[in-house]
């Protein structure tokens, strides 16, 4: 396992090291992989280049919204379809989980008139929105996890007064820290990382994501390496903190999903 994580953590060592580089040792033949002098000014320098800090500004504003919409409507979908008895609802999971399998292609059209319709081109709305309505994969995860508390609560819950809403926002969401932060951690990195969505939607630079600065950065400046990896490192901090901060609530939230006593 060690060897492993060694080899998978060398291209993340290697933009390290040539985020460092001066310009003169980033295509040299041997590498190196320690650079000398170390240089902590490209980071500066890359970063002011491009209007970074307005892309992350961007990037921050679409990720969060995103990963609130998806932690409101995914949970609130899960908990009806985990605690609230109905005839159809196996039905309704069902064919909530069927949208799983259609791929993300064959609605990027329909999906782009639609909007474009809504006069959302070239607006945050069609970044943002969607994640308030749902997402069929991360409410399959909550339901799962919320299958395993005890309906001893609710029953108890309801006898003392609570609605279904008070079960939910007190009972169900406190217990189930693990599966939230799973999903927190899911939708933070897909939305940090989106350059599709961003690239189909967003045509004005002043609304430019981070994943759309550095592609812009690639195409103007694409033989200052040195430069591009200090900006790639800091695009990829965020991922690698927030990571480590909800390990434990990570780890924990996929070990229980699915299981039910």
């Amino acid at each position: 396992m060690i060897a492993g994580g060694i080899v998978f953590l060398l291209p993340l060592l290697w933009m390290l090291s040539t985020s460092l580089k001066p310009p003169s040792q980033v295509f040299v033949f041997p590498p190196s992989w320690i650079p000398n002098p170390i240089r902590l000014s490209n980071y500066i320098e890359g970063w002011t280049i491009l209007p970074f800090t307005l892309f992350l500004r961007n990037t921050i504003i679409i990720t969060g919204l995103n990963v609130i919409g998806n932690l409101l409507s995914c949970s609130l979908a899960a908990f009806g379809f985990a605690r609230l008895r109905a005839r159809t609802s196996n039905f309704l999971f069902i064919l909530c989980l069927a949208t799983i399998m259609i791929p993300y292609q064959v609605i990027i059209i329909p999906q782009f008139i639609l909007f474009k319709s809504l006069n959302w081109i070239d607006t945050f709305k069609p970044l943002i929105i969607p994640a308030w309505l749902g997402w069929p994969f991360f409410i399959f995860i909550l339901r799962q996890f919320f299958m395993t508390i005890p309906f001893e609560l609710d029953d108890a819950a309801r006898i003392d007064g609570c609605s279904s809403f008070r079960i939910y926002w007190n009972i169900v969401l406190p217990l189930s820290k693990p599966a939230l932060a799973t999903i927190a951690v899911f939708a933070f990195v897909g939305n940090w990382n989106n350059f599709m969505g961003p690239l189909i939607y967003l045509s004005s630079q002043e609304k430019f994501t981070l994943a759309l600065g550095l592609r812009l950065f690639q195409g103007q400046f694409s033989l200052q390496m040195h430069l591009l990896m200090a900006v790639s490192m800091l695009n990829v901090l965020p991922l690698i903190a927030i990571f480590f901060f909800a390990q434990r609530y990570f780890v924990r939230g996929i070990t229980l999903t699915g299981i039910k006593d």
